[in-house]
């Protein structure tokens, strides 16, 4: 009896844990079902919601037509700037002008100055006719350490300079001496102490032969010459020469003289050389004169 009831109660504790065990599975199941239920109604709900991955793409892709506007913006904002910048560009360079022109009408020197006014390029270039010396005068030498005058009359002229440079040249030793800059054109004289300008020259003045210059101060010393304009003058020529010492006349003597009062060996030689090509052309003469019977 008692062997019967415990395999009873065994049986029954055996079908007990296998409904038991049954149970758990089927709860199992139904969790994983509900997983795969809830994953898939998640992946459907996210598919109509804009993920993390476009959010950012649609952020990116405003972002960059933000920028593509703010660097239209700046473009514009530059071109207006190039176009101020271009206007006032304009205004200073027509201000430097302005200013450039007074200071050319006040007589500032300035290197090759254009000229604003064209004339008629038949007409001749301005120049200098020397009143002192005279044109029809000999040649002219100046003992250096004394006062030389020089004036001109203007000629061609359709505008005066407002100041002109004289300058001498000496083509000896390639030496430009300055005698007056910015000098006044309206004052149409120039006084020239040779002596002080020795004394201080840095290139002394040689017993030469030179050329008196005068130009435009607001041109150069190489500038063409321009119709109506002053051109480069450089016509007149004078000679200088160093004043000797004092020599007593018994003291003085001649390089070239003979002291006897005979013919120096320069005057021999010449004299020699005229009797000789007399010679020679009157014995031709009277040997061509023989060979065609004249005599």
């Amino acid at each position: 009896m008692r062997t019967s009831q415990l395999l009873a109660a065994v049986l029954a504790v055996s079908t007990v844990s296998a409904s038991w065990d049954s149970f758990f599975d089927n709860v199992q199941g139904l969790g994983k079902v509900e997983n795969v239920l809830y994953g898939r109604q998640a992946k459907s709900d996210s598919s109509n919601e804009p993920s993390a991955t476009d959010a950012p793409k649609s952020s990116a892709t405003g972002t960059a037509d933000d920028s593509q506007t703010t660097v239209d913006a700046n473009q514009s904002g530059a071109s207006s700037g190039t176009g101020d910048a271009s206007d006032s560009q304009k205004t200073t360079g027509s201000g430097t002008a302005k200013e450039t022109g007074t200071k050319k009408a006040s007589g500032t020197k300035t290197s090759g100055g254009s000229k604003s006014t064209a004339f008629d390029p038949r007409l001749p270039a301005g120049g200098l006719s020397m009143v002192t010396p005279a044109a029809t005068a000999q040649a002219q030498f100046y003992k250096i350490g004394d006062w030389i005058t020089f004036a001109w009359n203007y000629t061609s002229l359709s505008v005066t300079p407002s100041a002109i440079d004289i300058l001498a040249t000496c083509s000896a030793n390639q030496a430009t001496y300055t005698l007056a800059v910015n000098h006044s054109a309206t004052d149409s004289t120039l006084l020239w102490d040779t002596g002080k300008y020795q004394s201080t020259a840095t290139v002394p003045l040689l017993t030469e032969t030179y050329t008196l210059l005068v130009y435009d101060a607001d041109s150069s010393i190489s500038a063409a010459p321009a119709a109506g304009y002053l051109g480069v003058y450089n016509q007149f020529t004078f000679g200088m020469y160093t004043r000797q010492p004092y020599v007593n006349w018994t003291d003085f003597t001649c390089a070239n003289c003979n002291p006897n009062g005979s013919l120096s060996p320069y005057e021999s030689l010449t004299l020699k050389m005229m009797l000789v090509t007399s010679g020679t052309t009157l014995a031709s003469l009277l040997y061509f004169a023989y060979s065609f019977g004249v005599l």
